[in-house]
């Protein structure tokens, strides 16, 4: 399964995550990469009400 089929999957805009994925990744912790993948996935600004 593609990381595009798994954002789908879990509700989110493919575009989106992966704009947001490859903007944090360079920058994100080794111990919170677990926090990119689609299903831990949301944006920045939604973090606080509605993240896993």
């Amino acid at each position: 399964m593609s990381l595009i089929q798994s954002a789908r999957m879990n509700g989110h805009d493919p575009y989106a995550y992966l704009k947001d994925v490859l903007m944090r990744l360079p920058t994100q912790r080794a111990s919170e990469i677990g926090q990119l993948l689609p299903h831990q996935w949301c944006l920045p600004e939604l973090h606080k009400t509605s993240c896993p």
